[in-house]
This record gives C-alpha cells, structure tokens and sequence, in this order.
C-alpha cells in the first residue's frame, strides 16, 4: 500500500504528525486511523462476499482484481493452454528483420549456414547484411533528406 514512501519521507510524517496533533493525542488518533481502515477493509470483503453469493456457484472462483483490464489480459496470456509460450518463444524479432531485409533488397534469405548459399546470396547485391542499428549519417546543409513514399 506504501510502497512509494521512502524511510525519509516516513521520519516527516511522524515528525508533522507530532507536530500538528502533540504527543499526547497521537496515540489515540493512530488508534481511530485504524480502526477505521479495519472497518473498511471489513466492509469492502464483505461486499465482495455478498457479490459472490449472488453470483451464485458458477462464479465461486471470481476475483474482483480480473476486472482491472491489464490483470485480465495478463492473466489470459499467461494461461498456457493457447500455446502462447511457444510462439513467444520461437519468434526472433533478428532473424525476421534480416529476412524482411534481404526481401526488400531482392536477395534470398540467408536461412542456412553453408558458406556457399551465403556467398552466392551476397553476390548479386551491392553490399552485405543491412545494420539497422546504424546511425544516419548527417547531411549536408544544401542536400535533400531521401523520400520515402511508404512513410508519408
């Protein structure tokens, strides 16, 4: 719940706390604080009692965190009957930029390891494997940015 206060945050609040209710009358309203957090946290479970059993049986394993949409879908990805975890496993974001890569440039994709069918694939272009972590190199002040039909 205080996940975010630090130790020095903490030491300010109990030093305001002292400050504005006086030594004597903190304890009592640490004590009232909660109490009433207690009280709410009954009600609100429940509630959430109340729900269920109007519900009925076939929500007996309803949680009320699964209506948040984030928890829905994690929860929901994370369920492995969909097979998910394999296709997030078996996807290389690499290897899927350097084919879309050499399909662009009109070479075949270097799927094999043999130093023939690289060698030949290289040949027929104008250079190697595309770095696309490289950066542009700047301009000069009177040439023109290339166009790029896709991107506009």
């Amino acid at each position: 719940m205080f996940n975010d206060i630090g130790p020095l945050e903490l030491v300010t609040l109990v030093v305001l706390a002292v400050l504005v209710f006086g030594p004597e009358k903190l304890p009592k309203m640490i004590q009232d604080v909660t109490r009433t957090i207690r009280k709410i946290r009954e009600f609100s479970e429940s509630a959430k009692a109340d729900i269920r059993d109007e519900l009925g049986p076939g929500f007996k394993d309803f949680e009320f965190e699964d209506l948040n949409p984030k928890t829905f879908i994690r929860k929901q990805l994370d369920n492995d009957e969909l097979g998910l975890k394999e296709i997030r496993n078996g996807f290389d974001l690499k290897k899927e930029m350097a084919e879309v890569t050499d399909a662009v440039h009109g070479r075949e994709s270097d799927t094999s390891s043999s130093p023939s069918s690289s060698s030949s694939s290289t040949t027929g272009s104008t250079g190697g494997s595309v770095d696309m972590t490289k950066k542009r190199e700047k301009l000069d002040p009177d040439e023109r940015p290339p166009y790029d039909a896709d991107a506009t």
